[in-house]
């Protein structure tokens, strides 16, 4: 099958397949230290409307999986060696570079987790907005200027009108980042990637972010893939959590299974690691260790040389996932144990 052939299914993709699906992606990157496999075997569904959050630790292989759905690992050192990223049922790895360019912004956007380095210094909020109605709609410069002032405004920058010619390193960090929402949703995709969008922000600002994000994706019903390492933006916005480690997922559930029963050790010590008002006799208990090297990962589940529960099976096998409930997946040799509390 071409590219061209893929792109022109997408155009034409019926109805019926889930929004966006990701199988079995395979990511790596030649080190100096040798292969580091950083996403291994990923799989995931979003869709319409709904709100997937991709949780885990730095270094974890979160934002690397976003690169990849998006077409943007840098090649070299990074190569998607494995995997496919169905949009509408249709794999969009087998189009072009110049094909995923296209795609980009319309069908597929992405919000970076700094936004002062994603935004160009040298020219101001306004100009960088409009741009893309320029080249991408073909609109003229007065079109475009009346469509990016709007998009501030959708966005709740205060005086956007006055604000429009200001640079970058005229806003504060929450500002900056809905003017990065604001030129993420320009082409109204279907799919929006958030990786971290509330870093480096104090809560009073996230909650505005979360919020914003919430109802852009309500008024245009798209699928939106949040990559937090936070617990609490989790339980604030999202329908369902990919839980990742050393480049895996090693749960998937929805938040309200997962937060009342998680099924895979990791996923339970980022739980008992959260503060809770209502129970003062609570302890938290930190995950102790590292996450591995991905160059060199610890034969066996990759979790092993810090889980509580680890036993012989853990040291010498990589675990299949185990459906634990109708919603619920773990990769765990103890699954059903952890999720009933027997471990």
């Amino acid at each position: 099958m071409t590219a061209n052939t893929t792109l022109y299914e997408l155009e034409n993709a019926p109805s019926g397949a889930p929004l966006l699906q990701v199988k079995d992606l395979h990511v790596e990157f030649t080190t100096r230290e040798g292969i580091a496999r950083a996403v291994n075997g990923v799989n995931f569904t979003v869709e319409l409307g709904k709100t997937l959050a991709v949780l885990g630790e730095s270094g974890s292989g979160k934002s690397v999986t976003a690169q990849a759905v998006m077409g943007i690992v840098d090649d070299p050192p990074g190569k998607v060696t494995g995997g496919e990223v169905l949009l509408h049922g249709v794999d969009i790895l087998k189009l072009s570079a110049e094909e995923r360019r296209l795609i980009r912004g319309e069908r597929i956007a992405m919000i970076f987790q700094d936004a002062l380095s994603s935004l160009n210094p040298t020219f101001t909020v306004g100009w960088q907005i409009s741009e893309l109605f320029r080249v991408r709609r073909g609109l003229g410069k007065k079109e475009s200027q009346a469509k990016a002032l709007e998009l501030m405004e959708r966005v709740s920058i205060p005086a956007a009108k006055q604000r429009f010619n200001n640079y970058p390193h005229e806003f504060s960090g929450g500002m900056r980042q809905r003017v990065m929402i604001a030129m993420a949703l320009a082409l109204e995709p279907e799919v929006l990637i958030a990786d971290e969008p509330t870093t480096a922000l104090d809560v009073t600002v996230q909650a505005q972010i979360l919020d914003l994000l919430k109802d852009l994706q309500n008024e245009r019903n798209m699928g939106l893939i949040l990559i937090t390492h936070d617990l609490g933006v989790v339980a604030e916005v999202a329908d369902r959590i990919a839980v990742m480690y050393a480049g895996r997922i090693v749960e998937h559930a929805s938040v309200r299974d997962l937060f009342a029963r998680p099924a895979h050790p990791y996923s339970l010590g980022l739980i008992d690691s959260i503060p809770r008002l209502d129970d003062t006799n609570h302890q938290l208990r930190a995950i102790g260790g590292l996450p591995p090297s991905l160059t060199r990962l610890p034969v066996g589940c990759a979790f092993h040389p810090r889980c509580r529960f680890v036993a012989d099976p853990c040291l010498e096998s990589t675990p299949d996932e185990v459906q634990v409930s109708p919603d619920q997946s773990s990769r765990c040799f103890f699954a059903e144990e952890v999720f009933h509390g027997r471990r």
